[in-house]
């Protein structure tokens, strides 16, 4: 079917009221940054457009502020070792602490009520550095630069009278940034699965890795289930933290695994267009297994005070040309400093 009669007026209509849009727009908070242009957009506008649609809720996340830390362990088997330098790469094992968030600023949204998951993670080498990355449950990125997404964002804000999208603004900005048109489309008809345990969880920008001799490889990443997917339940839609309790079970019945394939790009790959997913025969390497072996609550949990700004990179991995990614660094800053300043005043009122 020709794109033009898969995105008529009334189909994207449907697919806002049905509140596919404004889920994937809090979501898209995580991929969005700070000063994306200095006289026109800042984090703190970003970060007021989100309160809008989510509300204000102190000490979290702005986006993806429900969520459940985890801990565990990479196992290198030595594949990514001709690619990257980075220690972690080598073959042995790395610790790490990370989190599993679904989208959305609010923490108390129903787990069914949002399609699309996060997974977060910080990667502590022996030599003291860092690499920190966050991947979502979804396939490519909905628009190219930051200035889209903002205004993607302006956009699909509910209409204060209706508390709906407004069809007019929406269908003003898929004109022009058409774009976006794949990726509604995916939103469509994807369902979500009944856990995290079973999500593929995908880098969406690309990055480089930097080997020995010094060249330089355009890579994307991601963590690939060791389970096979299952759609989400009726059953589950009658409890709002099923995936938070299906981990902890699956947890108690032992480790969770996933394969960290990277994938190379080819000549004519885009490194700076997050909408474009590179061709499935692009050659891919295993580079070992993330081995997840317990899971906390957040709020005091090892993972609530961690900014995972994906421009910790250690030595090895290095950023590439597609401007989302300086934006995420800013906008994760800047969630990050609210809330932490939000805990310190409830401390010390309490004093």
């Amino acid at each position: 079917m020709k794109m033009q009669s898969i995105f008529t007026g009334r189909i994207l209509l449907r697919i806002a009221l049905a509140g596919v849009i404004p889920v994937t727009v809090t979501l898209l908070f995580l991929w969005t940054g700070g000063w994306l242009a200095p006289e026109r957009l800042t984090s703190d506008k970003l970060v007021n457009v989100l309160e809008k649609s989510s509300g204000v809720h102190p000490t979290y996340r702005r986006n993806h502020a429900k969520g459940i830390c985890v801990l565990g362990r990479f196992i290198s088997n030595g594949n990514a070792s001709v690619l990257s330098r980075a220690s972690l790469f080598s073959r042995g094992e790395t610790a790490l602490t990370g989190r599993f968030a679904i989208a959305g600023g609010n923490p108390l949204a129903p787990d069914y009520a949002v399609p699309v998951r996060s997974m977060a993670l910080l990667f502590q080498q022996a030599n003291g550095e860092q690499w920190r990355t966050g991947m979502n449950a979804m396939p490519f990125f909905p628009v190219s630069s930051v200035e889209a997404f903002y205004q993607l964002q302006t956009a699909t804000l509910p209409d204060t009278s209706t508390g709906k999208v407004n069809p007019n603004k929406l269908n003003a900005f898929i004109t022009n940034h058409p774009e976006v048109k794949p990726f509604f489309a995916w939103a469509k008809q994807y369902t979500p699965s009944t856990s995290w345990a079973i999500d593929r969880f995908n880098s969406l920008n690309a990055f480089r890795l930097i080997d020995k001799s010094g060249n330089s490889h355009l890579v994307r990443w991601s963590m690939v289930p060791a389970i096979k997917a299952d759609p989400v339940s009726d059953a589950n839609k009658h409890d709002s933290d099923f995936l938070q309790k299906d981990l902890i079970q699956r947890l108690g019945q032992g480790a969770l695994r996933w394969d960290l394939v990277i994938t190379l790009a080819q000549a004519g790959d885009k490194s700076n267009d997050a909408t474009k997913a590179w061709p499935a025969d692009r050659q891919t390497i295993n580079a070992g297994t993330l081995v997840i072996n317990q899971a906390t609550p957040q709020q005091q949990g090892p993972c609530n005070d961690i900014n995972f700004d994906p421009l910790i990179l250690p030595d090895g991995i290095a950023v590439s040309d597609d401007p989302i990614l300086n934006a995420r660094s800013s906008a994760y800053a800047r969630s990050y400093n609210l809330r932490t300043r939000e805990q310190a005043q409830q401390a010390g009122a309490k004093l």
